[in-house]
């Protein structure tokens, strides 16, 4: 009868686990291993940080719809947008190009000049939000390879076991053989979140840039007309008042 201690010992020195493939692979299989989890690392702390920075874009849209063009003014609009956001920088590069525009000493289409700024501005929040799109993508692609080159490392050592002991038995075989199987593993298992949360960022930022644009190009129209082009707010729709009945006169006797 073997007792607890025993049995808690051989299920750790199980030789066809994680870490039996990684004492027999040595060095490359550790580096390929070792590269596999950063990969991972990156890929989960990209995902994260880019879908709580979309996240707060998109809720900043729906104060701008509802709060900004209510404002008196540009500027009022702009101070009740927080300090540092995307709609925030919008708003104060319009300003500042509208601003410069009387300074300009060639006459330059006001039109010209306002659109040609807002969509800088836009630009560079949009190629903001893409920060990070490209280690996810590189990630997706290489990361099967790079398990790929474990296994390829553990075929050659099953290979090498097999022609050193003379004969494919199980136990030379099975050690290396699981080691490629585990590396090809990792691989995949890093590679699909990597891939699936590359598409899915992806498409949030189409939407977060059409926000963004359909913002400025509005901003741009209220700057051009003098604030007689805004966009119209939704109003908040009120249940109808309930319609009395007619009450009936008591008839006159004649």
């Amino acid at each position: 009868m073997t007792t607890p201690a025993a049995g808690a010992a051989a299920a750790t020195d199980n030789p066809y686990g994680l870490t039996g493939a990684l004492q027999q692979g040595g060095l490359i299989t550790w580096a390929v291993f070792i590269t596999l989890v950063i990969m991972s690392l990156a890929t989960w702390y990209i995902m994260f940080t880019k879908l709580f920075e979309q996240q707060k874009i998109l809720n900043q849209y729906k104060r701008v719809r509802t709060n900004f063009w209510g404002t008196p003014s540009l500027r009022d609009g702009a101070n009740k947008l927080e300090r540092n956001s995307a709609y925030r920088q919008i708003v104060d590069d319009g300003l500042l190009a509208q601003e410069q525009h009387t300074k300009l000493v060639d006459p330059v289409d006001q039109h010209e000049w306002l659109g040609s700024s807002l969509n800088r501005s836009t630009a560079a929040i949009n190629s903001r939000l893409g920060t990070g799109m490209a280690v996810l993508a590189t990630v997706g692609s290489t990361a099967p390879f790079v398990g790929l080159f474990g296994t390829v490392i553990g075929i050659y050592g099953a290979l090498v076991k097999i022609g050193a002991a003379g004969q494919a038995s199980i136990d030379k075989v099975a050690g290396p053989v699981g080691e490629a199987l585990i590396m090809t593993a990792l691989g995949l298992i890093v590679a699909v979140p990597a891939v699936l949360g590359y598409n899915w960022l992806i498409r949030r930022n189409k939407v977060v840039a059409e926000q963004i644009g359909a913002f400025a190009t509005d901003l741009h129209a209220y700057l051009v007309s003098n604030g007689a082009l805004k966009p119209q707010i939704a109003a908040v729709k009120t249940a109808p008042a309930a319609v009395k009945a007619p009450t009936a006169t008591p008839a006159t006797k004649a």
